[in-house]
């Protein structure tokens, strides 16, 4: 019998993962089924993802709210989707995405459909990485040209 697990992922420790725990709720996971890590995207060096991917066998299922959420770098999104899907032959779900959801369509146009939507994604989610630190670092010298200073006052 598959096992079905869960993955939640925010960028830091004050974000609220309650939109992610919600979905993967409703779909009927347990919070002992669910693995959160509170930690950027920029690679998959993260302690529940890293303790979830030794736990998943052969038939299991993974679930994930969004492709953004499993990470934002796309060759590695890439290569995790491959070392899940082919290496240790579990199923995903991404649940907002129904094309992502390896359980279904199985055949050669079914797994092409699946891999152009996933590089597609990939492609979207690395760039908004990219996008969100252009703006952070132009709201930092906005905030610098405005004569706001951050850390110990001299």
């Amino acid at each position: 019998m598959p096992k079905k697990y869960g993955y939640i992922r925010v960028s830091t420790k004050e974000q609220n993962d309650d939109r992610q725990r919600i979905a993967l709720a409703k779909i009927g996971l347990k919070p002992g089924q669910i693995y959160i890590d509170k930690q950027s995207s920029k690679d998959f060096h993260r302690p529940q993802y890293t303790k979830l991917i030794k736990k998943l066998r052969e038939g299991d299922i993974l679930y994930i709210k969004s492709i953004d959420r499993l990470g934002r770098n796309y060759a590695e999104i890439q290569q995790q989707w491959r070392i899940l899907t082919k290496e240790k032959n579990i199923d995903i779900c991404v649940l907002d995405m129904s094309l992502l959801d390896t359980r279904r369509d199985k055949d050669l146009t079914g797994t092409l459909i699946a891999d152009i939507v996933l590089q597609l994604l990939s492609y979207v989610a690395e760039t908004e990485r990219a996008m969100i630190r252009q703006r952070q670092a132009e709201g930092i010298a906005a905030a610098k040209a405005r004569g706001k200073h951050w850390g110990r006052a001299k």
